[in-house]
């Protein structure tokens, strides 16, 4: 039964990249559309700002907004001291 769902998803999964090559027709990337009027290249340093940089940035952001504003009790948060604590706890009351 495994081997007929794995079959079932290896054939769509073909089919659908077979589609997707086949719709996007990268030769007509070379012809101008009308109104097409592209910009000056970016830079080096600018795709990495833009596309490296400022996600890294915001993910740091958030992040830090998550840790400052959490309002949750102390006795509520996983930390890894809290774990091994735990885990101490547990063994000695097996012993």
């Amino acid at each position: 039964m495994d081997n007929k769902n794995a079959l079932r998803a290896g054939a769509l999964a073909a089919g659908t990249t077979l589609m997707m090559l086949l719709m996007s027709s990268p030769a007509l990337a070379l012809t101008r559309d009308d109104g097409d009027d592209p910009g000056p290249g970016l830079g080096v340093a600018q795709t990495l700002g833009y596309f490296v940089g400022i996600p890294l940035l915001l993910f740091l952001v958030i992040a830090g907004l998550v840790m400052v504003l959490d309002r949750s009790p102390k006795q509520q948060r996983v930390t890894g001291r809290a774990v091994e604590t735990r885990a101490k706890a547990e063994a000695e009351t097996k012993v």
